[in-house]
């Protein structure tokens, strides 16, 4: 086996790898998860009422 094999093991896991994270990231399990992560910039205006910003 010579370094050209290696590498191309190492480009087949890496797109393997690759197309784990994106059917991780976009299934639908994970919607919710991501949706309340977005939020989260916005939680600290719910949470202060007494009008005082920084």
């Amino acid at each position: 086996m010579d370094i050209n094999t290696f590498r191309g093991l190492a480009t087949v896991f890496a797109l393997i790898g690759f197309i784990s994270i994106c059917i991780w990231a976009y299934s639908k399990k994970r919607k919710k998860d991501f949706d309340d992560a977005a939020n989260l910039p916005f939680a600290d205006d719910k949470q202060s009422s007494d009008g005082e910003s920084l």
